[in-house]
């Protein structure tokens, strides 16, 4: 199960999350209570192993600014959340990047096709509201063979059963593992970490 720990703006929340075992890390360089500037994740991303993707996550940015914001944060992975389409995939690519491309479960049939990205997200209908929802509702959406990662409402004490519900490929977990709003609870991140792997 691949693992991606979203959120983090510590060097004690990145360590926890890499130390125990997580594929990706994201950083959010958007508005939002989790937000961090370029220059602090310049200052975290020396803490992150090789081999674990450090994911640049915006919202409704155009995506040749979201890829000059994570190229001046040094990374090489964009998450791009909101409406999208192939050309914004070709955008981020050109630009010798990667894409996460995230979607809710609200969005329109036509968006949960393969436009050509990395890797697949697939949000509550209501993203960041930290409520769980019907994860079995994901297996309609014929997503066969791609390589994509379940989000909202996910926790220690229900990733696996979410995951198993959804047929994920792989997780993705920011308020779920928060003390408080923004707040990482580093014993919550090796918990879910741990469940997820198992």
């Amino acid at each position: 199960m691949f693992v991606k720990v979203c959120g983090l703006s510590t060097p004690e929340s990145v360590r926890e999350a890499t130390d125990a075992g997580a594929d990706a890390v994201g950083f959010v360089l958007t508005a939002s209570p989790r937000e961090v500037s370029p220059d602090q994740v310049r200052i975290l991303l020396p803490l992150v192993p090789e081999g674990v993707h450090a994911v640049g996550v915006f919202r409704h940015e155009d995506a040749a600014d979201a890829v000059a914001t994570a190229r001046a944060a040094g990374l090489e992975w964009v998450q791009l959340h909101g409406h999208r389409t192939a050309e914004d995939v070709t955008t981020v690519h050109d630009a010798g990047m990667r894409l996460i491309r995230a979607v809710t479960m609200g969005a329109s049939q036509d968006e949960f096709a393969d436009l050509g990205e990395d890797m697949f997200l697939i949000d509550a209908a209501v993203p960041g509201s930290g409520e769980s929802w019907d994860y079995a509702s994901v297996r309609a959406k014929d997503l066969d063979g791609r390589q994509w990662l379940l989000a909202g409402g996910l926790e220690t004490g229900n990733v696996a059963f979410a995951a198993a519900a959804a047929g994920a490929w792989g997780v993705d977990v920011s308020s779920g593992v928060e003390a408080s709003r923004g707040v990482k609870d580093l014993a919550k991140i090796r918990a879910f970490v741990e469940a997820a792997k198992a």
